[in-house]
């Protein structure tokens, strides 16, 4: 049986192509997705080669979906199940798991599988490894639209506070306010931060960062942010820093704005270069306690489930995130390029199906 999926036919280079309905095993489930988000990564593995040559892999690692086949041994779902799939579906009895790092099991970032080492989830099926502990149930009353920022925006964003290590009262910059950094602010703002600063410059990242919790918006068109944080806080800095945008020179900004024993985490993406440069002195000579912490989203179906509770009870809204909506697979190219062009008024944009 056939199928059809949008792919990176190459670097630079994306189409329609038809591949083979993917096999279910024993602990795996085949999902047909119901709303799918295409995301800057995707842009940067087609368009920076980020992760290398890739021919005719379907892409997309943000989905909803509904369960059409589930394995001999899966226990939790069945067909028809309507399922969030985290964009991270690590092997869950590998050793990385076992050390607390399921999202590198097999190695260095091998958690992530779709459109990495797998095909994704822009196609009519999709495979979910491990089903019982990847997938996630969607409870009644939840949007699919709104559902889609569970499978990277927001766990993506969390983590950014949770790699800072955020507690109450502290200071908090976020550094770029896409999705993912407009997540950091709203985790930022749920884990307890006072001052909470978010750099950006697009009016309705602006909008909804201050609806999220930020109390000041630094924009970098008007000023460097390193002096803008420093006058702000009159000097001192911030307590932590979540990178969620920007480029390789950013973690110099983001040491020089930190306090000494501060912490920054960083869910940005990186998409090319070869180092980063930290800037000796403000980093105390190798000897400020300033600690750089990145890390690529955990995944789970544990996860999920907690971050879909939020939603539930009503202290997370995703919907302001979904700027552009289109219905049918055949808006596919459509909203991938949106991501590419970034105009501004875009934040992100779900293909409905």
């Amino acid at each position: 049986m056939k199928m059809k999926g949008f792919a990176m036919l190459g670097i630079g280079n994306v189409g329609w192509i038809e591949k083979d309905v993917p096999k279910c095993g024993n602990l795996d489930a085949i999902v047909k997705p119901l709303a799918v988000s295409p995301c800057t990564s995707d842009i940067h593995t087609v368009w920076e080669g980020a992760i290398g040559e890739r021919s005719d892999m379907i892409l997309g690692h943000e989905a909803v979906g509904e369960v059409v086949e589930v394995g001999s041994e899966v226990k939790s779902f069945k067909a028809g199940d309507k399922v969030i799939v985290p964009a991270i579906t690590p092997d869950w009895g590998s050793l990385e798991a076992q050390a607390g790092y399921s999202m590198h099991s097999g190695g260095m970032l091998a958690g992530w599988k779709f459109s990495n080492f797998k095909d994704g989830v822009f196609s009519e099926y999709f495979h979910v490894n491990e089903a019982d502990a990847n997938l996630a149930l969607i409870p009644e009353g939840v949007d699919v639209a709104d559902a889609v920022m569970l499978s990277d925006m927001v766990p993506t964003g969390f983590h950014g506070v949770e790699l800072a290590d955020v507690q109450f009262g502290d200071s908090v910059c976020v550094i770029g306010i896409g999705p993912v950094g407009l997540m950091a602010v709203a985790g930022a703002a749920l884990r307890g931060a006072s001052h909470l600063y978010g750099v950006g410059s697009r009016a309705n990242c602006v909008a909804a960062a201050k609806e999220y919790g930020a109390t000041d918006i630094l924009n970098y068109k008007e000023g460097d942010i390193v002096t803008q944080i420093m006058e702000k806080t009159h000097g001192k800095g911030v307590d932590k820093v979540i990178i969620a945008g920007g480029d390789n020179d950013t973690f110099a900004q983001a040491i020089e704005m930190l306090k000494p024993g501060g912490r920054i985490g960083n869910v940005n993406y990186l998409g090319s270069g070869d180092y980063i440069k930290i800037p000796r002195v403000e980093w105390g000579c190798g000897m400020g306690h300033k600690v750089i912490a990145g890390g690529l989203m955990p995944g789970g179906r544990l996860r999920m489930e907690k971050l879909v509770s939020l939603m539930e009870t009503g202290k997370l809204d995703t919907s302001k995130l979904l700027t552009h909506k289109f219905n049918g697979f055949d808006h596919m190219e459509e909203a991938l390029m949106l991501m590419k062009d970034k105009p501004k008024d875009l934040i992100k944009p779900v293909v409905i199906l």
